[in-house]
């Protein structure tokens, strides 16, 4: 397995912010849903930075932690750093587009489509540096880590969609490197 990956930063992004919601105590088919729309709210963010994007809608945010709620309610979670809407449906929480739930199973087969046989190994890197944290640590620093090992874009290549090189390594000493920020 190559501890070296040519990829997008969406699906990383998306695949971190899911293993953060679970971390957080979400159910997986929930965290996949949080995870891409933590995606698509992040590139709306930069849209805006760029001038592409009007500013957001007005929305009140509620804690991460999960909530209970009748079926239909919409409510905001907030995942690595990024407030998300969500509705409970039928299959559970999901979060949602406009008023449209995310498909849990979508968001997987498009991680997999994305990472292909480096899958598994990402997310189990990814679940082993969430779990060496608390949900409360995790939550205020999730970001910032995924800062340390998103993927690398190319010397004087910018722009939407443009792969560059994830170093798994990095997702395993993340760790280490935390903690020396910290002091500890």
């Amino acid at each position: 397995m190559p501890t070296r990956i040519t990829i997008n930063r969406a699906p990383v992004l998306t695949l971190w912010s899911a293993v953060v919601a679970a971390r957080m105590g979400y159910g997986w088919d929930e965290a996949l849903t949080f995870g891409k729309a933590v995606a698509g709210v992040n590139a709306q963010a930069k849209g805006r930075a760029l001038g592409i994007y009007g500013p957001p809608k007005g929305a009140k945010q509620a804690a991460g932690e999960p909530k209970k709620i009748g079926l239909g309610e919409e409510f905001w979670v907030e995942v690595v750093g990024r407030p998300v809407p969500v509705k409970r449906t039928a299959q559970g929480v999901r979060a949602v587009v406009g008023d449209q739930p995310l498909d849990a199973q979508s968001v997987e087969r498009y991680l997999r489509s994305k990472l292909k046989e480096s899958y598994d190994a990402v997310r189990a890197a990814m679940e082993r540096l969430a779990e060496s944290f608390s949900p409360q640590e995790l939550t205020e620093i999730a970001y910032s880590l995924y800062e340390t090992f998103r993927p690398r874009l190319p010397a004087g290549r910018r722009g939407w969609g443009v792969a560059g090189e994830m170093d798994l390594e990095l997702i395993r000493i993340a760790r280490q490197a935390e903690r020396r920020l910290d002091g500890v």
